[in-house]
């Protein structure tokens, strides 16, 4: 059997979702794993004044290519971008794009898609379900193709108890639900969105699950494989340990504990946080593609790519690596001590919300009201609460059922299974680094919440108490003379001494 640089020699390959988190790092490894590929079409839109051309320079440019740059300084040969839609027909492609495209390709990976969960149901059909429509139509064109690799998410399927490795019947026919969103508006499309997503916990989990259907439907005769990661996270070693670029998965939430802001997640201590590095996903979806280009298998492969049944990693342990590598190693003008609460129960979890997340922020919006500033420190709790909601589902025993020991029998040069541990230290520190002076300057204002919550609430303890005890009062008026006695003493030497 051809290993799997020698499978991808020579290829063309299609990328979607290139400037993304997973994509970026999909782009690197394959360029510098399978040097001898021989191009990369990379569909991306314009954006902000941004050509194309200019947006994927902007990628390659980072950190996370400075490997491949030493090692292969004409790379960017190999990358060729063009102008293109996901959401508009045919994608948007010209007709000398779209000619190139159907007679060249050889493997398409699929991995553009929006990751937020609280996105608009319209929006989240249109991007992860109509786009994986929009391009299936395009691979059904091409001439050499050999593979199409789909990357969906290991919760598409999170209302079940056990996710075994095949592609379940959808909750609606995603046609009929892209007819309907045709003529509803944007009000009625909100008011039934929970009724049509049911127990699935937001919109980026019923969509992926959708596309799922959509891919082993409508690509039936194509040779499709799907790979679903958990949660993405820094990358574990390659192409060097602690890769990340943005503070959405866990990295959000590893700041946002760092900082103080983050007090408490609804959690049991020992559910699994299956997590899992950028790197491992990628090799996976690669060697996945190499598995079906080789062996052209009758049947859809999926792909549960997780770690909880392997190398299990429990949400109470990241908690307590995460606050205590933060505590060692503070980060700068943090908000409080590093210290979050897991609990399971719904009453206490609120409760812990409205004592260390919406009172401090209530009280410094009273402050910015006062100083005919506009508040925004609640809207930004709220916001974070919101994605403690979202997440969630992440905390929900779920057993992923996994088959693919081919596939990791390939990734063996790894050499052993991830230390959470380190991983979560260097994860830190990475984080740690892409910290923005605009988040900083946001904190800075954030830690005087502290400072001033603190300070009235110890203010008003103590006039409770003197309100009910006369020692209390004597203690009160002694401290407060003697306080006016040291500033007395303090004026009257400093004038002396002039």
């Amino acid at each position: 059997m051809v290993s799997i640089p020698e499978y991808y020699e020579g290829k063309n390959v299609l990328l979607t979702g290139a400037t993304g988190f997973l994509g970026k790092v999909l782009l690197e490894k394959l360029l510098r794993s399978c040097p001898k590929v021989n191009s990369v079409y990379v569909l991306v839109r314009q954006k902000a004044g941004q050509t194309p051309q200019e947006r994927v320079e902007e990628v390659i440019s980072c950190k996370l290519f400075d490997r491949l740059r030493d090692e292969n300084p004409d790379f960017r040969e190999k990358i060729i971008a063009i102008n293109s839609e996901l959401t508009q027909p045919e994608l948007a492609l010209s007709e000398e794009d779209k000619e190139v495209i159907i007679d060249s390709t050889n493997i398409i990976f699929h991995c553009a898609a929006t990751v937020r969960f609280n996105e608009n149901l319209r929006d989240a059909v249109q991007l992860n379900v109509i786009a994986t429509q929009q391009l299936i139509l395009l691979a059904q064109q091409m001439k050499n193709l050999e593979v199409f690799m789909h990357v969906s998410t290991a919760y598409a399927y999170c209302n079940r108890k056990h996710i075994d490795e095949v592609v379940y019947p959808p909750p609606v026919d995603p046609k009929k639900l892209i007819d309907s969103l045709e003529w509803m508006d944007d009000g009625l499309v909100n008011d039934i969105t929970p009724k049509l997503i049911g127990d699935r916990p937001n919109t980026y989990i019923y969509t992926k699950a959708l596309a799922e259907y959509v891919v082993q439907q409508e690509g039936a005769k194509l040779n499709v494989a799907i790979v679903r990661p958990s949660i993405v996270g820094a990358s574990w070693k390659e192409p060097f340990p602690g890769w990340i670029d943005n503070f959405n998965g866990p990295s959000g939430l590893f700041i946002a504990a760092g900082k103080g802001i983050l007090r408490t997640m609804r959690a049991s201590n020992n559910a699994l946080a299956d997590l899992v590095p950028v790197d491992v996903v990628v090799n996976m979806s690669l060697a996945a593609a190499w598995y079906s280009g080789v062996n052209r298998p009758r049947n859809i492969m999926v792909y549960n790519c997780t770690t909880g049944s392997t190398n299990p990693f429990h949400w109470g342990e990241v908690e307590y690596h995460v606050t205590s590598t933060f505590k060692r190693n503070p980060l700068e003008q943090a908000f409080r001590r590093p210290n979050v609460n897991l609990t399971s129960n719904h009453l206490l979890y609120h409760y812990w919300i409205a004592v260390s997340h919406k009172a401090p922020a209530l009280l410094y919006d009273t402050y910015l009201r006062m100083t005919g500033r506009s508040p925004s420190i609640l809207f930004l709790f709220c916001s974070l609460n919101h994605i403690l909601v979202q997440l969630h589902f992440s905390k929900i025993f779920c057993e992923f059922i996994t088959y693919c020991y081919i596939l990791i029998s390939t990734l063996q040069h790894h050499g052993s299974k991830t230390t959470w541990t380190m991983y979560v230290k260097k994860n830190c520190t990475s984080v740690k680094k892409i910290v923005s002076n605009t988040f900083l300057d946001l904190l800075s204002r954030l830690r005087n919440i502290r400072y001033g919550f603190n300070t009235i609430l110890v203010i008003l303890i103590w006039r409770i108490f003197i309100a009910r005890s006369q020692m209390a009062r004597n203690i009160w008026y002694f401290v407060v003379s003697l306080c006016y006695k040291f500033l007395s003493y303090f004026r009257a030497s400093s004038t002396m001494r002039y």
